[in-house]
């Protein structure tokens, strides 16, 4: 009888030291164009040990404030984050870099166009592509929605800021349909021949085809090389007191698996 109580315990003991640290979850959250690096990495990093992984798309913006304020362990961001953005005790890192692909349906026959012939499509100035070497049809124009990290990044790039009574707004045009993530994005630019769209390097397929910006590929060489500069990184956000499970998974993500997984996904590591 003794026995078996003893034994009983050290069921109990083993089950509860095992949930105990089963429930070490890392939380993760923001940026929709990090996201799918961020999910393979998880999964990649939970097949070798008990922590658990969850991330969430929710924008760079919602990424931002949730390392702010605490609501998650890791925010995201897919553009630069300045410091008056964080709040004292909040750093930031670049966990890879990333092209912002300007795409177009594959029945496009327009190869190249100037950063300058881009802005001019966004803000509604150029408007048939026979203005710019191709077929005379009118241009569809699609663009991520407001608060998106990628958004934020290709307007401050292009030059598609203005001020107004002081403020910052957008100078894409309101005539720009709207698609929330990298997947709705191509999906309409893939179904239509008039379009073209801006997606993260890494979601490009063959569903659609990137152009050239002044001369450049959209390729991980080009950027590398400085040639291709519609480029943004990808900013993780961690409070100085981070917890220790949050720290073991930055860690492997900054460390040689990660980067070789970051690669292999289409982004270029910094490491």
């Amino acid at each position: 009888m003794k026995n078996l109580i003893i034994s009983s315990i050290s069921a109990v003991s083993l089950m509860f030291g095992a949930s105990a640290y089963a429930a070490s979850t890392v939380t993760v959250s923001g940026s929709t164009s990090v996201t799918g690096v961020m999910e393979v990495l998880a999964e990649k990093y939970q097949a070798a040990q008990a922590d658990a992984v969850e991330v969430q798309g929710t924008g760079s913006g919602a990424g931002i404030r949730a390392a702010n304020d605490g609501t998650s362990m890791i925010g995201m961001s897919s553009r630069a984050v300045a410091d008056d953005e964080l709040k004292a005790g909040v750093k930031q890192f670049t966990m890879a870099m990333d092209g912002i692909a300007v795409a177009v349906n594959n029945a496009n026959g327009v190869q190249d166009l100037t950063a300058e012939q881009v802005k001019k499509i966004y803000m509604g100035e150029i408007t048939n592509w026979s203005e710019v070497g191709g077929a005379n049809m009118p241009i569809v124009a699609v663009t991520r929605e407001v608060g998106s990290g990628t958004r934020g990044a290709f307007e401050d790039i292009m030059g598609l800021i203005r001020k107004i009574n002081g403020q910052k707004v957008t100078a894409i045009s309101p005539r720009a349909q709207v698609q929330s993530g990298n997947g709705a994005i191509k999906t309409l630019v893939a179904n239509n021949p008039a379009a073209i769209g801006y997606i993260s390097l890494g979601s490009v397929d063959e569903s659609l085809r990137t152009v050239k910006v002044d001369g450049a590929p959209a390729t991980k060489e080009a950027i590398r090389a400085g040639e291709y500069g519609v480029a943004r990184p990808f900013v993780l956000m961690v409070q100085e007191d981070t917890a220790a499970e949050a720290q073991r998974f930055i860690d492997f993500i900054m460390g040689e698996e990660g980067a070789q997984i970051i690669e292999s996904e289409g982004y270029i590591d910094v490491q």
